[in-house]
């Protein structure tokens, strides 16, 4: 690293501190002046709001945004370097463009690093903040029956031929006023249990239920038996049965790979979002990488308009990535595109974007 890669290198760094800062207190003013209601009404000082909630909001947004405070700061000061004619006067010194773009490529692979260990392990902790606040004084006056459907029942498959359904669960006291259990073998219900209660016992931790009525079936033959309560050992915890609409972005990445793969084993659907999610995390950072590139290329070169339209052009990219993005995600959720294709399919096409753009900048 020469006093050059290290005088790009630092205005690269302050730049995106500088883009940070700036947007975070944007994104800090909106957000107050659409909650202010609701934050009177939590009857909460301020500090406490801070504390239970924008402590948890601030690095969310840095984690959403990142990729976008990197692009900007990139043009920015590159396009600054170039209105100055710094750019022409490295490369007149002998200097190849390749290696022009070496520290613009070590900050991004230094940014890329932090944005994967804060997708990982502390964006999703910070999430936890935010989301516990919500659920607390936000969503707490939501209706319990959306659409008509109940929203404390459940109905899981526990392994490949095995399903259960709770009624009417209740998370404080780990009990349901109603329990059934299915076995499934060729087509056919081999075994049925159901249950006016089911607790989950602290002591033995397994799931106590009562008034049970069993029915095995073989054939045209079918066996009854009735018990007054009985244990059932089941692979469920109480802290599964809860609908948690921000689940997905409260798990650290160990955690969240973990729980994918328990609900694959026992055959659960739907966990495209969650997959999108796992994979996101690893996408992004590559992202800053990429628009690392695309911004050195697009603002090295001097133009008419200077920093204006650079930014301008920035811009316009920036907004066509995260519409891709938005739409990938959307087919990955909705339709059948795979997950990790969807997470990845943006940073493909705009790496030929980048790629002809760098073959056409002039060096």
């Amino acid at each position: 690293m020469t006093k050059i890669d290290w005088y790009i290198l630092r205005k690269f760094v302050i730049t995106f501190l500088f883009c940070m800062i700036l947007f975070t207190l944007i994104a800090v003013a909106v957000d107050t002046s659409e909650k202010t209601d609701d934050f009177v009404k939590t009857g909460l000082s301020s500090w406490q709001i801070i504390r239970q909630y924008y402590f948890g909001f601030i690095p969310f947004i840095w984690g959403l945004l990142f990729p976008l405070f990197v692009f900007i700061a990139v043009i920015f000061f590159t396009s600054r370097m170039a209105t100055k004619s710094e750019v022409i006067a490295i490369l007149a010194s002998g200097t190849s463009y390749n290696r022009f773009l070496k520290p613009y490529i070590v900050g991004g692979v230094l940014f890329a690093i932090i944005l994967w260990l804060g997708n990982s392990y502390v964006i999703p902790r910070a999430n936890k903040i935010k989301s516990n606040f919500q659920m607390t004084y936000f969503d707490k006056n939501s209706p319990q029956s959306r659409s008509g459907n109940c929203w404390n029942c459940f109905y899981l498959r526990i392994d490949s031929n095995t399903y259960i359904g709770l009624k009417y669960y209740d998370t404080a006291s780990k009990s349901s006023s109603s329990f059934f259990m299915e076995r499934v073998k060729d087509n056919k219900v081999v075994f049925n249990l159901r249950s006016n209660s089911i607790r989950w016992d602290t002591a033995s931790r397994k799931w106590k239920i009562y008034n049970v009525t069993e029915r095995k079936v073989s054939g045209m033959t079918e066996e009854i038996k009735q018990y007054t309560d009985s244990t059932i050992n089941i692979n469920l915890k109480p802290e599964e049965l809860r609908k948690d609409e921000y689940m997905k972005d409260k798990l650290t990445t160990p955690e969240l790979v973990a729980f994918i793969q328990r609900e694959e084993l026992r055959g659960r659907e739907g966990l495209s979002p969650l997959k999108v999610e796992q994979y996101r995390r690893t996408a992004t950072p590559a992202t800053v990488l990429l628009l690392t590139l695309i911004g050195v290329v697009i603002a090295s070169r001097k133009t008419r308009g200077g920093s204006g339209m650079h930014l301008a052009l920035g811009i316009v990219i920036a907004a066509i990535f995260i519409i891709s993005d938005r739409f990938s995600t959307v087919f990955a959720t909705k339709s059948n595109l795979p997950p990790l294709i969807a997470a990845w399919l943006p940073n493909v096409i705009f790496s030929f974007v980048a790629y002809w753009m760098y073959r056409k900048t002039p060096k």
